[in-house]
Order: C-alpha cells, then structure tokens, then sequence
C-alpha cells in the first residue's frame, strides 16, 4: 500500500493505529457536517477502518491519513475510491481536516498528490470529485486542482456539486504544476 511524501504530510493507508486521530477529526461536528451531516461515534470510525481496509485488499487504494511531517499528527484524512462506493463509477477524491489545520494549503497539498498518484499508477480516464453546495472551501481546493464543474447530482444520499478532471486535462492543470514542483523538491 502506498505510502505518499508531501512537502508538510506522509499519507499513510488508514489502519487500526490511527483510530485515536481518526475518531478525534470525525467526532467534530463541524468537521462532518457537509460529509455525513453528524460526529462519529467509536463505532463509527472503526466500521470506517474496517471498510478501508478491505478496500486497501480489494482495489489498492481508499483512503490515507493525513499525519503532518513536523509532529506526528493525524490532521486529515483523503481518499481515492469510487464515486458513492460504486465499483462501477468514477475514481474520485475528497478529503477532510481538523479545523486547527484549515486555511493553511494542507487539502490542496494532500489532493494534488492524491490524484497525481491515482492517474500515474491507476491511468483512469479522469478523476471527480464531489461536495455540497454550500462547502464553498472543499469546492475552491477541486478547482486549484483544475478541476471543472460538471453540475449537480445526488451522491451519498445527499444533492452535490461534482468536478472533474482529465487524464487529457491533467499535465496542464494548476494541480499538476504543483504536484510537479512538490516533486521536485
């Protein structure tokens, strides 16, 4: 399983030893309020790590943890897995961070490589991503990406906003450039 270097994070699978950070970002009830609209409880995360696991076995990847290089800690959590958990859909990315670690690049950070990994291992033909209307923070990271609005659908029960971006659209993107000079060092 892939672990991924960022300049600020090391995105590690999620497995059983993040359950503490884990379960601290998913009970913030403003943290989940555009993902499932309510905290976690203990059950919660662990079914969460149960269903990334098996999905780590099943296809590659799921979802990393997001643990910030300069002190160990689990500040967000990403993924790439398929639209609304369907084998069938798109690969699509998203991402959630502790609210100390908001407005500070981290998302953007974690996404680039994400999808920098997904179309250089996965070659999919684009990679989406979705969020509600009205999560004005998680919209503005899918278009530093380069992604592009495609329009309005309902996805994990709840009406969204989904982008999207090109294997074709990918080397010239914002998102590229920057995974690129992340890269490089």
């Amino acid at each position: 399983m892939p672990v991924l270097q960022t300049p600020r994070l090391r995105l590690e699978p999620l497995d059983d030893r993040h359950f503490e950070g884990l379960h601290r970002l998913n009970r913030d009830p403003v943290v989940m309020r555009y993902i499932t609209g309510r905290p976690d409880t203990l059950q919660d995360t662990q079914s969460m790590i149960d269903r990334v696991k098996a999905r780590w076995a099943e296809f590659g990847y799921s979802w990393w943890g997001f643990i910030r290089r300069e002190d160990g800690e689990l500040i967000g959590s990403g993924c790439i897995q398929h639209l609304n958990r369907d084998p069938e859909g798109p690969l699509e990315t998203g991402w959630r961070l502790r609210q100390d670690a908001w407005g500070q690049g981290y998302a953007s950070e974690a996404a680039r490589h994400m999808v920098g990994w997904a179309f250089e291992t996965l070659t999919p033909e684009l990679v989406c991503a979705v969020c509600q209307p009205p999560n004005v923070a998680s919209a503005t990271v899918m278009e530093r990406l380069g992604m592009r609005y495609v329009g309005l659908g309902r996805w994990y029960d709840m009406e969204c906003k989904r982008y999207e971006i090109t294997a074709d659209d990918w080397p010239a993107s914002p998102g590229h450039a920057a995974w690129c000079a992340d890269l490089a060092g």
